[in-house]
C-alpha cells in the first residue's frame, strides 16, 4: 500500500463517521476539522498536493469517497498547513 493510499482510507474512515451527522454540511465541516486538527501537517500537505494533481481523488482502487471529497474542496485553504508550521 502506497502512503496516498493509506491516507485516502483514513479519510474515508473519518468521512464515514461524520456522514451519520444528520446535518450534511455539519458533516462536511466536521470531516475538515478533524483532519486539520488531528492530522500531521505532512499528511495534510501530501493529500491536498495529490488532489491537485488528481482532483478525482483515484488512486488505483482506492478513491476518496465523495463527502471527503467535498469536505477537502470546501476547506482546502484552512487544511493547507501554515508556511513553517512544525512537522509535530
Amino acid at each position: 500500500m502506497t502512503n496516498i493510499e493509506h491516507l485516502i482510507r483514513l479519510a474515508n474512515r473519518i468521512g464515514l463517521f461524520f456522514e451519520a451527522m444528520p446535518d450534511r454540511a455539519a458533516g462536511i465541516d466536521s470531516i475538515a476539522d478533524h483532519i486539520r486538527r488531528f492530522w500531521d501537517p505532512r499528511m495534510r500537505r501530501a493529500l491536498l498536493d495529490y488532489l491537485g494533481a488528481h482532483p478525482d481523488g483515484q488512486w488505483g482502487n482506492t478513491a476518496l469517497s465523495p463527502i471527503c471529497l467535498e469536505a477537502i474542496a470546501r476547506h482546502r485553504e484552512h487544511l493547507y498547513p501554515r508556511q513553517g508550521a512544525s512537522p509535530a
